[in-house]
């Protein structure tokens, strides 16, 4: 693997150009570690991979021959995915790593399943969900078993439920408060130490005024010395790799060769589709969305078939930016309706994401309606329904030969599908366990309530209340039969949600 400095003395690239280059996908990126005494007292150093120098040249070549940078893109991206599996090893970095020594002469391979060392993720509440055989016995204290609870995983609990081995080992607590101290807020301290013993939760206030933030980096490499439960001290390399879904940390002796190990780790998606294959069913909370389009068959009646696909496709684009701004994962709908899931946030409230999201994908499908009347000249108004949930229930992934879907099991998500086929008009309903779950700061954001018959043809908008399903339908008609069993869910309107003062 070559420094940036080096590639830049080889190719004579512009430091400008080479970060251009790596935002357009076109190089990897470094991976960040400590040089050790090669690295001439730089604490940390990016290395690039040894087949970056070619795909310069590549690049060069295609932009001699006439090619926009775009289209550059494009055909490397070609090129990635053809050669994804068979990509070259870097080099060992032996002046940073001892004598490059693959440990019991076995070499290290790429996959999640075959990391041959200590290795697991956390997600950004520091809750364990994967690990495996090696990070359980010689990092982790050896527990019998991850509790069911997404909460109870936290990984400063599962460290300290072997008080005398997290003594020992106070710099592993230092270095997850490290990584916490670099992502969460100060005010979110608390819930990674949740229900720690008394002597851990001393020793977790005297290691986190001492510890510091990793530099923020894809990869980071920490040298760090640990006790296992024998006794026996040991010197490790830690290496975090950051994705959205979490942090993999995976510990190396010291004495072992990485270079297969790093070579793995730069190439993310591969990285982060192992991982979420790998992902532990898990007992969590969450809110819930699910949108439909209203009238969708009678609308794809009235269009050509490319249009109709052109509109949903349009829909699909416009609403993904806004999901993800507020922290939704994407879930398995049939159809040409939206799932999607909102988990616990070390910053923020996943109840409150949900309902800020589902406002605002309001808001968005009505321009798109607007553009669609005046492109057609029609009177259609353009919907999503919306219905949103919260509970505690199972998550895990459905796996296909090429794609990995999340899944919740339990009413949650049934009854939230049910509330979206009962709103009507782009309106968004919710249950009052969502707005009783929320605080009363957030609460006092959102304006919500029911609609009642005023008795004199009026309808009179109730603020703050709700009703049960059954109260707001006739079940004796036929058309509401399909919602006789919630016809005991209590549900509210969610009018409006004001953004943050």
């Amino acid at each position: 693997m070559k420094t940036s400095k080096q590639i830049i003395d080889i190719t004579q690239l512009s430091r400008a150009t080479l970060n251009n280059y790596i935002s357009l996908g076109l190089i990897a990126r470094p991976i960040v570690m400590n040089p050790g005494k090669a690295g001439g007292g730089a604490r940390q150093l990016g290395y690039f991979p040894d087949d970056t120098i070619q795909r310069i040249n590549t690049i060069r070549q295609l932009k001699s021959e006439g090619m926009y940078m775009g289209d550059i893109v494009n055909q490397m991206k070609q090129v990635n995915e053809v050669l994804a599996d068979d990509l070259p090893a870097p080099e060992a970095l032996k002046s940073a790593h001892g004598s490059g020594r693959a440990l019991d002469g076995a070499s290290l391979t790429v996959t999640v399943d075959q990391i041959s060392h200590p290795a697991y993720m956390v997600n950004y509440n520091f809750e364990i969900v994967w690990f495996n055989e090696q990070a359980r016995t010689e990092i982790l204290g050896g527990f019998e078993a991850l509790p069911p609870n997404s909460e109870d995983r936290g990984i400063l609990q599962m460290i300290c439920r072997n008080p005398d081995l997290a003594a020992k080992n106070s710099n592993l607590l230092a270095f997850h408060m490290g990584l916490a101290k670099g992502r969460l807020p100060t005010t979110k301290y608390g819930h990674v130490c949740k229900d720690l013993p008394p002597d851990c939760a001393q020793l977790f206030a005297e290691t986190l005024s001492d510890c510091n933030a990793p530099q923020k980096a894809q990869i980071t490499d920490t040298p760090i010395e640990l006790v296992d439960v024998n006794g026996k001290r040991r010197g490790y390399h830690a290496y975090a790799s950051f994705f959205r879904e979490g942090i993999l940390l995976v510990y190396v002796p010291s004495d072992t060769q990485v270079d297969t190990l790093l070579g793995f780790l730069s190439r993310r998606d591969q990285v982060i589709r192992d991982l979420l294959r790998k992902r532990l069913p898990v007992l969590t909370p969450l809110a819930v969305i699910v949108a439909d389009l209203q009238n969708s068959v009678k609308i794809c009646s009235e269009l050509p078939p490319e249009e109709y696909f052109e509109l949903i496709n349009q829909i699909w684009s416009a609403m993904g930016p806004i999901f993800r701004k507020y922290y939704g994962t994407h879930g398995k709908h049939v159809g040409d309706g939206m799932v999607y899931y909102f988990f616990p946030q070390p910053d923020s409230s996943y109840i409150l994401n949900a309902l800020l999201c589902a406002h605002e994908v309001r808001l968005e499908m009505q321009k798109i309606s607007k553009a669609w009347q005046l492109r057609k000249n029609w009177l259609n108004e353009l919907f999503l329904n919306i219905g949103v949930n919260e509970g505690e229930e199972w998550l895990g992934t459905f796996q296909s030969a090429n794609s990995i879907e999340f899944a919740v099991l339990g009413d949650t998500i049934n009854h939230a599908g049910r509330l979206s086929d009962f709103a009507r008009h782009g309106k968004i309903w919710s249950t009052k366990s969502l707005v009783g779950k929320m605080s009363s700061a957030d609460r006092a954001r959102v304006r919500y309530g029911i609609t009642r018959d005023a008795g004199d043809g009026r309808n009179v908008f109730i603020a703050s209340s709700f009703s049960l399903l059954a109260g707001m339908i006739d079940l004796t008609d036929g058309r509401y039969e399909k919602f006789r069993d919630i016809s005991g869910l209590t549900i509210t309107e969610i009018v409006d949600v004001g953004m943050e003062q």
